[in-house]
Parts: C-alpha cells; sequence; structure tokens
C-alpha cells in the first residue's frame, strides 16, 4: 500500500492531488473558473488509495476495500494493489461510472486551509487543477467581484466535508480507544500454468478492524457501538474487504489488456 496521505488542509502542507492550492480571492482569481473537461477525475489516476469519512463506509463498501493505514490509522479506500496504480480509473483517464467517488475527489479543486493566526478556515483552489482555467470559464469563481453560486456550493461541500471528517477521526479514536485494530495483510495466490497453486504474493499491508476482539465486546458496549451508529460503519469496514478479490481481478485484466504476464 500507499504511505499515508496527509489529508489535513493546511497552507504549509501537501495535500493528495493538490499541486498550488491559493486562498480564493477576486483579486486573484477574478477572471478564473472552472472548465468543461472530458475526463474531469483523470487525477485521480495518481493514487492507489483515497482517503475516505466514515460517513462513506456503507456506499464505498461497495466499490473497494476501506482499510485503515499509517500511524493515524487513516480510513481509505484502496483503489490498486501498487502505488501510482488505480484500477478504477481507465487508460484514457474515466473514472469507472458504476465505482462510488470518495469526497476527498469529488471537492477537488477546492479544499479548506487552516489559518491558524486567523482560527478560521479558508476556501482555496488548486490554480493548477487541470479543469481550473486563467480566462472564459465555463463556470466562473466570481462575478461582478462576488463569488457565484459554483463558489456557494463550494464552500458548503467543504464544510460538511470538513465536519465530516472531525466525526471521522472520532470514530478512529473510538477503535483505539476498544483496541480494535490490528495489523493484517491480504495475500494473493496464483495459479500455475498447469493448474497447480502458484507462489503466494503479499499484495497489500494494512489495519482492520480485529473480528475477535470485536466478538469479545461486552454486551453493553456492542449495544452502546450500535446506538451510536459505529457498528454500521465497522461492518461496513469488514464486508468491503471481500473487495480485495475485485482488485485482483481487475488487475489481472488491466495486465492481460496491456499485454504482460501475470
Amino acid at each position: 500500500m500507499a504511505q499515508e496521505q496527509n489529508n489535513d488542509a493546511t497552507l504549509t502542507g501537501n495535500v493528495l492531488f493538490y499541486k498550488n492550492p491559493e486562498p480564493l480571492s477576486p483579486d486573484t482569481h477574478g477572471t478564473m473558473g472552472i472548465v468543461a473537461l472530458a475526463t474531469p477525475h483523470a487525477f485521480v489516476a495518481e493514487t492507489n488509495v483515497v482517503p475516505l469519512t466514515v460517513a462513506e463506509f456503507p456506499a464505498a463498501s461497495l466499490s473497494f476495500p476501506i482499510v485503515f493505514i499509517g500511524e493515524n490509522y487513516m480510513p481509505v479506500a484502496a483503489m490498486g494493489l501498487s502505488a501510482g496504480q488505480n484500477l478504477f480509473v481507465s487508460p484514457e483517464g474515466l473514472f469507472k461510472s458504476d465505482a462510488y467517488l470518495p469526497a476527498f475527489a469529488r471537492r477537488y479543486p477546492f479544499v479548506f486551509a487552516n489559518d491558524e493566526r486567523e482560527e478560521r478556515m479558508i476556501l482555496c483552489v488548486d490554480s493548477e487543477a487541470p479543469m481550473v482555467t486563467r480566462s472564459n470559464p465555463d463556470v466562473p469563481f466570481f462575478e461582478g467581484g462576488k463569488a457565484t453560486p459554483f463558489v456557494e456550493n463550494a464552500m458548503q461541500f467543504c464544510t460538511d466535508f470538513e465536519t465530516e471528517r472531525r466525526r471521522t477521526e472520532s470514530f478512529v479514536e473510538l477503535l483505539r480507544s476498544l483496541d480494535l485494530l490490528s495489523p493484517r495483510e491480504t495475500v494473493y495466490r496464483p495459479q500455475n500454468p498447469d493448474g497447480t497453486p502458484g507462489e503466494p504474493q503479499k499484495i497489500a499491508e494494512y489495519f482492520a478492524v480485529d473480528e475477535a476482539k470485536l466478538g469479545a465486546l461486552t454486551g453493553d458496549k456492542l449495544v452502546e457501538l450500535r446506538d451510536n451508529g459505529a457498528l454500521t460503519h465497522i461492518y461496513a469496514h469488514l464486508n468491503s474487504l471481500l473487495a480485495w478479490d475485485k482488485l485482483i481481478a481487475l488487475a489481472i485484466e488491466r495486465n492481460n489488456a496491456a499485454g504482460t504476464v501475470q
């Protein structure tokens, strides 16, 4: 799996996908806006993992394995078997229409930055995003010096995302406090041309909820997890791990299409 990505929206930090996030203002971006692209989500091909919020677990579990990575146990959607490989983006740059697109990617090219001095969040835009143009946009950022409805909607989306990000941090902290997360790996066992089992290949290392530890919780604690909604998301995560077989099948399909040997 790829190294943990930083999903904190800080002006000084690096955020996955973003090349040059700038505080959005009419003075700097008055003539800029969004231009329609045939492949608006091609940028997702840059990575094999995309951060998720806990509210997305049920929907995302239908498409990808949901795993926890890094020291902070960040929940991510696993979309490929190696860094820089995304099996849900076609070679032409199209995201699979039947797969769930995480909110982390849907908010792009916008992102909140944390202004620690003023203790506020600032809406930023990646001025180097492929869908951002400096002139003659299809959808402008500003009209008459005021933010357009498009920007207002982006502000609301990022506000909602920040709320869900904080909820996700609380969810992960709950899992940690109950010691439910354990190291786990996924192994692929290929078949030799003669039909015999091939050499096992480890394709991913990550953290996942330990079902034995979950089952060992007291009845009162399980009821608490049910009532606060955590149990629903835990089971969405566990069910999503069945999707590793789907990722492996997609990788084999892509390798075959490229003429490579599995």
